[in-house]
This record gives C-alpha cells, structure tokens and sequence, in this order.
C-alpha cells in the first residue's frame, strides 16, 4: 500500500503579471520521501516550493499540506509547522547561534529550558560544537557553518516537513557534499518529507529517492534516480540525465588509471 500524500499539488497553475509560471501541474509527495525539483532557471521549481508554505497562491487548482486545502489555512502557522532552508541561509545577524536556531520555538511559546534543550540536541545532530559556536554571531561563522545552522533553525519545531531552496549551491565542494550527505541521514533518522529544488543532476542523483524534472511550468519527467538515468524519451531530460552519467564515467576512468 503506497504512503499517504503528505504534500499534493492538483492542476495547479500559477501567473505573474499575466505570465504563466506554472501550468496544471498535478504531483503527489508520499510521507518520508525525499523528492528533488530539478530544471532550468524559469521552469517553475521555486514557485512549486513557495506555493506549499504559501509564499505565494496558486491562481488556478489546489496545494494540500497533510490533506489540508493550504488557502484554508493561516499562512503564519502553516509556516511554523514547515522547516525551511534556503541558499543564502537568512539568518539574523543580530543573534547568536542559539537564539537563530531557537526562533520557531520562542514564537510557539516553548519555555527557555526547553527551547536551550533543544538547541544543544539540535547543535549535535548538525555537527557542529556546542562549546565554539551556540554563541557565535554568523559573521563569525563558515559558509557551511552558517548552513548548518540554517538546517538547525529548520529542523527546531520538529517539522515533519522540509524544504530546500538550492541549500548547497553557496558552498565549496567538499562542504556541500558532507552537508548533502548529513541532510539526507538526517532525513531518514527523523522520517521527514523532504522537497529540495536543485540545478545539479549529480546532487539530485545521489540524495533524493524521486526526481521530478520541469521546464516551462510543466512537469516532464518524474521518476526514481535509476529510472531517469535510463530514460531517453525525452531530449532534455536524457541530456539533463547524462551530466551525472558521463562524470561517472570520466572518474570511474580516471580511478582506473591510463591502459598499459
């Protein structure tokens, strides 16, 4: 029997200024899946997400979050029960570490000891030292530093809900694929529904379960990893499908060595 939909968007459309950004998509997000959103700038990926936590409305069909129609909701506390983590991480310059990561807490009206509780827990699930960086100002912090506390201040209410707005695209190489792979067990330790929109194939490859791939406000391929990685049907979809492909490829060669 396949998980319930904890996230569901119903020919949902949406306009700008009479520009059509999104057109009757329909897609469903079982619970404790991790789904990435890929496609060019303009396909329509970070109007998905927004629409979700209602940043923005749809102009035509229905987003539903855990079976409930989002327009019927309170924009506030749909977004206090959502973890949200996004490129350039927004946190509050003015606050400590703690204080960023305890926001969604305070605004719930947890008592001090418990948000600190969870603040130190949260401090160590996201690998970072309790002793050097609870009362850090962000400036005083790493890129990767300063994400890892985005993902904290995320994951703070205890969400059963995630999503990520390209959240490692700001980093060096070896930050982002330690942070990718720690988001993704962090997913799976906590059972969360996880939506992430990505430009990179290679990182959608290797940490969502199911891909959906747009352009021009439309759904054009949804399936698992290995699926579109096998699928040609599409010229865009198997050239987008074969970047990861061929870096595979070229560094299974260069592991191999030159032929004697």
């Amino acid at each position: 029997m396949p998980a319930p939909a904890v996230i569901s968007f119903e020919h949902v459309s949406k306009q700008y200024d009479g520009v059509r950004t999104l057109d009757s998509v329909s897609l469903a997000v079982p619970e404790r899946e991790f789904l990435a959103i890929v496609g060019t700038s303009g396909a329509g990926k970070t109007t998905l997400l927004r629409l979700i936590n209602r940043l923005t409305d749809p102009s035509e069909g229905v987003v539903r979050v855990e079976g409930e129609d989002v327009r019927t909701l309170d924009p506030i506390l749909l977004r206090r029960r959502i973890g949200y983590v996004f490129q350039n991480v927004g946190l509050f310059p003015h606050m400590t570490v703690a204080e960023n990561i305890a926001i969604t807490p305070r605004l719930l009206g947890w008592d001090a000891a418990r948000r600190a509780a969870r603040v130190d827990e949260l401090i160590d699930l996201v690998r970072l030292d309790g002793a050097r960086h609870r009362d850090r100002f962000p400036h005083q912090l790493s890129g990767g530093e300063r994400q890892r506390v985005g993902v904290a201040r995320a994951l703070a209410a205890r969400p059963h809900i995630v999503l990520m707005d390209e959240p490692f695209g700001a980093l060096d190489p070896i930050t982002r694929d330690g942070l990718g792979r720690d988001v993704r067990a962090l997913h799976d330790e906590l059972g969360l529904t996880t939506v992430m929109i990505t430009h990179d194939a290679l990182e959608a490859v290797l940490l969502a379960d199911r891909i959906v791939v747009m352009r021009g406000g439309k759904v054009i391929a949804d399936g698992t990893p290995h699926a579109l990685l096998a699928a040609d049907a599409d010229p865009y979809v198997h050239e987008l499908m074969q970047t990861p492909r061929r870096q595979a490829e070229r560094l299974h060669a260069l592991i191999a060595g030159p032929r004697p």
